[in-house]
């Protein structure tokens, strides 16, 4: 791999001895990851069932590695039963440590390989606010949330300011993982080699400062934030850290735990470095299997309430009247073995159930207001393809459960109608108990109700 002059005599000064290790690292095939859903399998279940052969992630609980084989081309992918992630990534979600009931914002959220495991975490309690700037990397955020069937999602393409002057103090766990150089991910992205320049590391260390004054303000008092990059510039981790710290003294940084080949930060790599930086943990190929990654857990000063709801300058979304979903409630009582409670907004012809206090949409660009549940029709209702993924089989009445090496799971995945005898109505269709889309039978045949975007199509 042809490394930037520039970025290799920077890393020979701050590497010194273990530089020609670092450098030889990047001849090694980059690890493959797979992080497992917890809120639709163990690790337990999964093993007994998988056909990779996996290996576990040291200091990720549900992460494993694997070699060969295609798990994006698996039927399991489609029932959203893990994400494929590279080990080091998995880091910061897991640091951050959130629990059911809390609010949470991932404020630089896509692809959603870190917004997912923190939705799992949650546990269907609490609220997932997942925000990036760019609209169309918002939409690939949006499509894994809903594949890993994460109910209590708000999914926002804001700036960080914008979010910062409506939601003050509202969050009691946050993840920054900062846009950066990059130089992390090289390894596994040779085309970020050609977009480094030492220009671009102090453009970046100046938007993290934004970003995380922002992410600062939304905090509550108590709160924990996690602050990751995949870069190795000082600019952009000790210093980013060590300058933060300076304007917010309120923060702190809190100890974090080194497993397995994780090195601490160096204050040495900074000019005026924060009490601390010690506790920050960076992430080296030479060091461990994965790629390179920097985080600092940071606390803010105060008791985190948990009857502090939070400030929403918005106000928080009021749902509609059961009468305007009566179509929902229908198919609710036809189809579904309890009926889904909360408050719900319609938005168009479109159905939501949104997570309890939500805050309003208005004055922000919002993909997602909580869980879609589907369309609003003249008399009737057809359910959506998240639904289908926030459910499990033994929440439906009908249920149709395919082997996974059964041909027709790939002939549905593909879009085609299935041959079967039952009840007329709408099934969930499942591989090997696990949710993986809509049918609806009639006359012995069901009918394919799989986005046509997803589809497989060979």
């Amino acid at each position: 791999m042809h490394l930037p002059e520039k970025f290799q005599k920077e890393m020979e000064i701050l590497l010194g001895d273990e530089y020609q290790a670092f450098k030889e690292s990047y001849d090694r095939q980059p690890e493959n990851g797979l992080r497992l859903n917890r809120r639709k399998v163990t690790g337990e279940e999964f093993l007994t069932r998988t056909p990779f052969l996996l290996k576990k992630i040291p200091w990720i609980d549900n992460g494993y590695t694997y070699g060969t084989g295609t798990p994006a081309k698996d039927p399991y992918y489609y029932a959203g039963l893990y994400y494929l992630q590279e080990p080091s990534a998995m880091t910061p979600a897991n640091r951050l440590s959130p629990e059911p009931g809390d609010y949470v914002l991932d404020l630089c959220a896509a692809p959603g390989g870190k917004a997912t495991e923190l939705g799992a975490k949650l546990n269907g309690e609490g609220l997932l606010l997942a925000n990036d700037i760019s609209n169309s990397r918002a939409k690939a955020l949006l499509k894994n949330l809903e594949l890993m069937g994460i109910p209590n999602i708000y999914v926002t393409s804001e700036t960080s300011e914008k979010l910062a002057k409506i939601l003050p103090e509202f969050f009691d766990k946050i993840l920054v993982d900062a846009p950066c150089s990059g130089e992390g991910m090289f390894r596994k992205n040779e085309d970020a080699c050609d977009e480094w320049s030492p220009e671009n590391v102090e453009n970046c260390a100046a938007r993290q400062a934004e970003i995380l004054d922002c992410a600062a303000e939304m905090l509550k008092p108590g709160g924990r934030l996690v602050y990751s990059t995949c870069t190795f510039a000082p600019a952009e981790n000790e210093g980013s850290i060590s300058r933060f710290l300076e304007r917010h003294p309120e923060f702190e940084l809190l100890p974090a735990e080194k497993k397995d080949g994780m090195m601490p930060g160096v204050p040495a790599w900074t000019e005026h470095p924060a009490e601390g930086l010690e506790h920050t943990i960076r992430l080296w190929p030479h060091h461990l299997k994965g790629e390179g990654h920097y985080l600092a857990v940071l606390q803010k000063a105060g008791v985190l309430s948990r009857t502090c709801q939070g400030y929403c300058r918005n106000g928080v979304e009021k749902g509609i009247s059961e009468k305007e979903c009566k179509e929902f409630f229908a198919f609710a009582e036809e189809n579904l073995v309890k009926n889904i409670t909360g408050s719900f907004l319609k938005f168009g012809d479109q159905l939501y159930r949104m997570p309890e206090g939500m805050p309003s949409i208005r004055h922000l660009k919002v993909l997602r207001p909580g869980l879609h549940l589907g369309t609003l029709k003249k008399n009737r209702f057809e359910p959506s393809h998240a639904l289908a993924l926030a459910l499990r089989p033994d929440q439906v009445k009908h249920v149709c459960n395919l082997e996974s090496d059964d041909p027709q799971v790939k002939a549905y995945l593909n879009g085609q109608t299935l041959n079967m005898d039952g009840e007329k109505g709408w099934y969930l269709v499942a591989v090997d108990g696990y949710s993986i889309g809509w049918g609806k039978l009639a006359g012995g045949i069901l009918k394919n109700h799989y986005p046509k975007g997803l589809r497989k199509n060979g």
